[in-house]
């Protein structure tokens, strides 16, 4: 007599199993960003110089020196140095991961790459942000505090208004440098890579120029280029001539960088997407 095989049961865990979402893996990428020690040391270096630099600039300004740059505008010095760092930080979010092979795991624990990596850019644009608006404005409201008592300065709007607009600016520096590290897979590569799109442009530039034949793509260069558009963000080049012509708007210069920026971003999608790891 042949048995009939015993019934099947299903498992059922005992543990929630919900689906997958977007909020996971925010909350998945917040973790990674907050428990590395490159996160603090280049943060850390980035309201150092951002503020300590600030300060320092703050105290050598008198109070009429504000009638003609928004207090704010101390700012700028560090901030000229300190965005290396979230170009850095930019790099690493990603890079690291593939350096020390976690990238597997992560793709594993969420095989939706798409999903991972527009956690990684949201987390890592949030906390940019918020950490390059902070430290100016530290600086901001301590040369008001010291200095407005002989001084107005600007109107308070536009130049605070330009002020955040550097702060995005300098944010989506990081996004570029974190697309660029999606693409390329290897930190030292892409901060090369994005050192020499924000010093090279002022030094390629003044070479072009030096020759009838590329004297309109270098003179471009030095109108179009990251240490340009922040001086004119926070106040400090407003109806400046370069080369001979009139200077770009900030606008324009934002508008320029987002579009650079959001071709990096699809292509990074593109390629995280098509290869293995």
């Amino acid at each position: 007599m042949t048995g009939r095989p015993a019934p099947t049961t299903s498992y059922t865990s005992p543990m929630p199993t919900p689906r997958p979402h977007l909020g996971h893996a925010l909350a998945s990428e917040w973790t990674k960003l907050t428990s590395v020690r490159s996160t603090l040391w280049t943060l850390g270096s980035l309201v150092a110089l951002v503020v300590g630099v600030g300060l320092l600039a703050v105290f050598q300004t008198q109070g009429a020196d504000y009638m003609k740059m928004p207090y704010t505008g101390p700012a700028l010095f560090g901030l000229m140095v300190g965005q290396v760092a979230v170009i850095v930080l930019g790099v690493l979010t990603i890079c690291s991961e593939y350096g020390t092979g976690l990238i597997r795991t992560t793709f594993t624990a969420a095989p939706e790459r798409m999903r991972v990596l527009t956690a990684k850019y949201l987390v890592f644009g949030a906390v940019s942000f918020a950490v390059v608006v902070g430290s100016v404005a530290v600086v901001g409201l301590s040369a008001a505090l010291m200095h407005r008592a002989t001084s107005d300065g600007p109107q308070w709007i536009s130049a605070w208004a330009g002020a955040l607009g550097g702060c995005f600016y300098v944010t989506l520096l990081g996004v570029l440098a974190l697309a660029v590290g999606a693409v390329v897979r290897h930190s030292a590569g892409g901060i090369a890579v994005m050192l020499g799109v924000v010093t090279l442009p002022p030094v390629l530039g003044s070479i072009l120029t030096a020759w009838p034949a590329t004297t309109g793509t270098g003179e471009a260069i030095l109108r179009y280029n990251a240490p340009v558009a922040l001086v004119q963000f926070f106040g400090l080049q407003d109806g400046a001539t370069i080369e001979g012509a009139p200077a770009p708007t900030a606008g324009a210069q934002l508008v320029l960088l987002l579009v650079v920026t959001a071709a990096a971003v699809a292509a990074s999608y593109v390629v995280v997407r098509r290869r293995d790891v």
